[in-house]
């Protein structure tokens, strides 16, 4: 094919810079009405007839021939035949990515912890996993095996009982590799289903599917906001939008090496944003030159064209204090620093979803293996979002235990500011445990 990419380029000296790059970040990952009022159908049909509503959307939009909700359960044999039906290097890739995963993410669980004052009063925290997860994976052909990791590993590793993942099978097709990787990441119960009735099912339950804690993983529009009107119901990971990535260049990394990068998420989806930022004008020209010359060896190259040429930027800036500004401004999902001394920038990054230091380190590596979580904030929710983590699957609960001289001395300064909000029954509670008499007169006791 001949490349035909027009990506934009965008000065900062230019004037009008903040509103032509407010413009390109745009994104509004909403529902049109139709779709709001399906997904609200579906639910509404899932949480009244359960399984059978499960059987008759699994028919109708997977185009399954299911007798039965028992015809949509895979038992974990399957997920161990799986194993044994990729190949032997996709099996170890998928191991050594899972243990990776697993190390990075250990290191993030939090322990419960508590102090004792000078009164005996005991104050601390409780951390606790959540019961039960629900792991959303897309299925068919387009299947993501190293999401069912990340998202699957960090349960795993914060506690969670029994992870439960939904993936539907549309016309039959199965991906071995995700369901090895179920088995791998140690999911315990996996269900055929997929779109909006799945995330319906893990929220409210039905007679086979256990309601869970917290629903996380990717979807589509359908999916989305199915999470969203759940929320509340459940808790979940994050309405994602499209896939992201920043790269800050000082020039000296080899051009085909960013344009590549770059790509590696514009063959998302069309709607995927690749951005590089630079002081070197003659660099970014090198990068144009470098996406035409490789964007048609591409398999996915219509894909990553319309990415491109749609969302994707060539950003010029005047040093790269400049870059760091514009880098903290998008607020990326992906954010590399393909610069000489990456470290010597990363205290000035505050906001961005994963940073990859230095030009050899590629966000792909982040993507499958390298360890941290490949779930990250988009659409510049990285200003007040972190990653998917341990955390995540951890919930924290407050302790307090006052000894009676603590809850004596407490009691007098809860009991003047709950009359000070004439919440008399608040008061009255504290000052019940009062030993000070003088106190006590003062109030009017």
């Amino acid at each position: 094919m001949t490349a035909t990419t027009a990506i934009r380029r965008l000065n900062a000296a230019d004037p009008d810079f903040a509103h032509h790059l407010d413009h390109l970040l745009s994104w509004e990952s909403v529902s049109d009405d139709s779709v709001n009022q399906r997904v609200l159908d579906i639910i509404k049909a899932v949480r009244e007839r359960g399984d059978a509503a499960l059987v008759e959307f699994t028919q109708k939009f997977d185009g399954l021939e299911v007798a039965s909700m028992a015809d949509l359960i895979l038992p974990r044999e399957r997920l161990e035949l799986a194993l044994t039906r990729i190949t032997v290097p996709q099996r170890e890739a998928l191991e050594k990515a899972a243990a990776r995963v697993r190390s990075y993410h250990e290191k993030q669980k939090q322990d419960s912890w508590s102090y004792t004052e000078a009164d005996g009063t005991v104050l601390g925290q409780k951390v606790t996993p959540l019961d039960r997860a629900g792991l959303y994976v897309p299925g068919g052909k387009a299947s993501y095996p190293s999401s069912v990791l990340m998202n699957a590993i960090p349960a795993k590793v914060a506690g969670v009982t029994e992870v439960v993942m939904v993936v539907p099978t549309p016309r039959g097709e199965i991906n071995e590799l995700v369901l090895a990787a179920a088995c791998i990441a140690g999911v315990d119960r996996v269900f055929t289903i997929g779109g909006a009735q799945a995330v319906a099912a893990l929220a409210y339950g039905t007679e086979s599917v256990p309601k869970v804690d917290k629903v996380v993983g990717p979807g589509n529009i359908y999916v989305a906001t199915a999470k969203r009107h759940v929320f509340g119901q459940v808790g979940i990971d994050m309405i994602a939008g499209p896939s992201e990535i920043l790269v800050v260049c000082d020039g000296q990394t080899d051009p085909d090496w960013i344009a590549m990068d770059l790509f590696s998420q514009a063959e998302h989806d069309e709607d995927a944003q690749a951005i590089l930022v630079s002081p070197d004008a003659e660099f970014l020209d090198k990068v144009a030159a470098s996406i035409d010359k490789l964007l048609p060896t591409m398999d996915r190259a219509t894909i990553i064209e319309t990415s491109i040429n749609g969302r994707g930027a060539l950003i010029h800036v005047k040093d790269m204090a400049q870059a760091i500004e514009v880098a903290n401004r998008i607020a990326p999902e992906h954010l590399e620093l393909s610069v000489a001394d990456p470290q010597a920038w990363l205290p000035q990054i505050r906001h961005a979803g994963a940073i990859f230091m230095g030009r050899h380190t590629s966000e792909a590596l982040g993507d499958y293996c390298a360890g941290p979580n490949h779930v990250l904030p988009t659409s510049g929710t990285a200003r007040f979002s972190s990653p998917l983590g341990v955390y995540d699957f951890q919930k924290r609960s407050s302790i307090i235990f006052c000894s009676e001289a603590g809850a004596s001395e407490l009691g007098k300064t809860a009991s003047v500011l709950a009359r000070g909000e004439s919440l008399s029954a608040h008061a009255r509670s504290a000052e019940y445990r009062i030993k000070d008499e003088d106190f006590l007169k003062g109030q009017g006791n």
